[in-house]
């Protein structure tokens, strides 16, 4: 996927129209930063600014750390983590990452079907 270039925004809009439940869409680039998207309107986050930057850089490393498999296992098409009070997706656009966080009972079964969909249309 490296080389194409990606409307980060445009992707994150369409995530987070994917489904009422969808609570955050963004784009978080290898050192751990937000670059694009953001929280849903009018909801309510589960946790603060400070920790949304921890969240992201430690998702920045989990990311790097996965791709040492690569060559055994092959690229990381997402990743998931259903927790009590999320469900969280992290998908790889060239060297970043769109994460998306909904409510626990989306369809995970689905989901990740539907953004990757959006990345590649």
């Amino acid at each position: 996927m490296s080389g194409k270039i990606y409307d980060y925004a445009k992707i994150c809009n369409s995530v987070l129209s994917l489904d009422s439940k969808i609570r955050f869409a963004g784009v978080i680039n290898e050192r751990g930063r937000l670059v694009a998207g953001g929280m849903k309107e009018n909801v309510e986050p589960l946790e603060n600014e400070k920790d949304d930057e921890m969240i992201f850089m430690e998702l920045a490393l989990r990311v790097k750390m996965r791709k040492e498999f690569d060559k055994q296992l092959g690229p990381v098409n997402f990743a998931m983590a259903s927790r009590e009070r999320a469900l969280a997706i992290s998908v790889i656009i060239n060297d970043d990452i769109l994460y998306v966080v909904s409510e626990p009972d989306t369809d995970y079964g689905v989901l990740p079907k539907k953004i990757i969909e959006i990345i590649h249309s």
